[in-house]
């Protein structure tokens, strides 16, 4: 059984400990998107650290429907926070590469524009930024290497989609965010839409193995097996002395 309570308890504690060896003074820079995601672990780095010691980056691309729930989470955290659109960077980066960029090329170049952004606010602001991923999106690959799979400290990373949720309710977030329907908020589809499977189903293969439909099963253990290497370090070599 999953203790939500503990679990919370201990991450907030976690939380206070990493910043007590990298940063005593610092603030933890949390990109929020108005999904749980980003709201639970700004809602964890609030408790751990306090309010004052936390800032959120709003950052659409051009329009965003649903930015109005980003807009909830910090007010609703009290937390200080900056909106930054990004879309002068991304179209000024696509209209100055001398090529047409390949789909893939244009689906993760927002993220990673959004990750130097929270950077480049972090360092202005004695932060330490938070990586914002579950396990359940690390499973399958669901985030972009140097985009929203980068950061200093990553409090979330072996929580399942249900387990965030119930820590979600835990910290008192409002339901709206924390069963908002999961969207990457760049191509207008949600993540089960692209997926192919519900977290549910993902969930529970990942905590017990079961899953009833063979294609799913199929389609999971080849995208886990395929993004691997984004959450090991990158090679490096070493030479003998």
């Amino acid at each position: 059984m999953f203790d939500a309570v503990k679990v919370k308890n201990e991450c907030v504690e976690w939380i206070r400990n990493f910043f007590e060896k990298n940063g005593k003074d610092c603030n933890a820079v949390v990109g929020i998107s108005g999904g749980k995601d980003s709201s639970i672990v700004a809602a964890l780095c609030v408790e751990a650290l306090g309010k004052n010691r936390v800032i959120g980056v709003l950052m659409p691309c051009g329009e965003q429907h649903d930015i109005d729930m980003a807009k909830l989470l910090v007010d609703t955290l009290g937390i200080k926070h900056y909106i930054v659109n990004i879309k002068d960077a991304v179209d000024g980066i696509i209209k100055n590469i001398p090529f047409e960029l390949q789909t893939q090329s244009l689906t993760n170049l927002p993220p990673r524009i959004r990750m130097s952004t929270l950077y480049a606010v972090s360092q202005s602001n004695n932060g330490r930024v938070a990586n914002t991923c579950n396990l359940s999106e690390d499973w399958v690959g669901y985030s972009t290497r140097y985009g929203d799979a980068a950061g200093d400290f990553s409090p979330c990373s072996h929580l399942t989609v249900n387990e965030m949720k119930q820590i979600g309710r835990v910290l008192g977030l409002p339901d709206v965010l924390v069963d908002k329907v999961p969207i990457d908020g760049l191509c207008g589809k949600t993540d089960e839409d692209n997926l192919g499977f519900t977290y549910a189903e993902l969930d529970k293969y990942i905590r017990e193995g079961i899953i009833e439909d063979e294609n799913k099963k199929k389609r999971i253990d080849t995208l886990h097996e395929r993004n691997l290497f984004k959450l090991e370090l990158m090679p490096s070599f070493k030479p003998e002395f």
